[in-house]
């Protein structure tokens, strides 16, 4: 398989992953699980963060970290919904780290678009610029109010 295919599978479950998880944090934000789109958004998730342990880089690189992290916390959220059935504060565990998921995948995506979008790249040629810091802030700042929105409601609910 050449490695442009073998990157192009990837990026297609990473923002079937992506669109996934939006639409299921909005159930959340509902105070509903949509349990078959869940399972679809833990799944692609889960292959997006695995794949990238399959490319042929050198060294350990951040995305490794940011993979490695994902996959653990998609494996907690995993056992709090299927182990756990959302039972008590099994329920506050999985919104947490799937959302930390969700997040860590749509971080991923900005980091792309700075890197091979023109104009973004022109904005944040090393992503070191403030532009990156403050874009990659506030889709942070969103992820974690969004969570935050979620976890009340069903504990509210």
């Amino acid at each position: 398989m050449s490695l442009d295919l073998f990157t192009l599978i990837p990026i297609v479950i990473s923002l079937a992953g992506i669109l996934s998880g939006l639409v299921v944090l909005g159930g959340w934000l509902a105070a509903k699980h949509y349990r078959g789109l869940t399972h679809f958004f833990l799944l692609t998730t889960a292959l997006t963060s695995l794949s990238g342990f399959f490319f042929p880089f050198q060294g350990f690189t951040p995305a490794y970290a940011v993979g490695g992290i994902s996959v653990v916390l998609l494996a907690i959220a995993a056992y709090a919904f299927y182990g756990r059935k959302l039972a008590g504060r099994w329920q506050a565990v999985y919104l947490i780290t799937a959302a930390t998921a969700l997040y860590l995948n749509f971080f991923v995506l900005v980091a792309q678009l700075f890197a091979k979008t023109p104009a973004l790249k022109a904005l944040a040629p090393t992503q070191a610029e403030p532009a990156f810091g403050i874009t990659q802030g506030l889709v942070l700042l969103g992820f974690a109010i969004l969570g935050a929105r979620a976890v009340r409601k069903f504990q509210r609910g």
